[in-house]
């Protein structure tokens, strides 16, 4: 049974007030997947001590950063779980984890930091992480 909203709600906000947008059915998360022109980075978020203390701060970090996804978005594990896993459906090769975070570039994943990769790090470790991949996946190509 998912957790109550009043429960959740401010660990959604910790995400929503910076931006990151809410996909809460498996509708939501395939039109953020195949109508994203550039990048897309997904957020599983959790309830758990590291998406509390890890994950998101490192996020919050990580997207003051110049360069970014083109869309930001968020499901939460345990509570939207239909859109959840069909957040993870779109994450071939990966085992289910939340936290995690997936970077996707024309519906594939180009980049994943999964609950393995966040539990023994801080948030500023994260965000260092993702900025790093940031530049890797989301920055314009240059021209010649």
């Amino acid at each position: 049974m998912p957790y109550p909203e009043f429960f959740v709600a401010p660990m959604r906000q910790e995400l929503t007030r910076l931006g990151v947008r809410e996909l809460r059915t498996p509708d939501e998360v395939d039109a953020a997947v195949s109508g994203t022109a550039g990048t897309l980075m997904i957020i599983v978020n959790s309830v758990c001590g590291c998406a509390a203390g890890k994950a998101r701060p490192g996020v919050a970090l990580a997207l003051k950063h110049p360069v970014r996804p083109d869309v930001a978005a968020t499901v939460f594990a345990g509570f939207d779980v239909e859109a959840t896993d069909r957040a993870r459906s779109h994450f071939a090769g990966y085992q289910p984890s939340s936290p995690s975070i997936a970077i996707l570039r024309n519906g594939a994943v180009v980049y994943m930091l999964e609950r393995s990769g966040i539990e023994n790090r801080d948030a500023r470790d994260i965000a260092t992480e993702l900025t790093t991949a940031f530049e890797r996946f989301c920055a314009a190509p240059a021209t010649a």
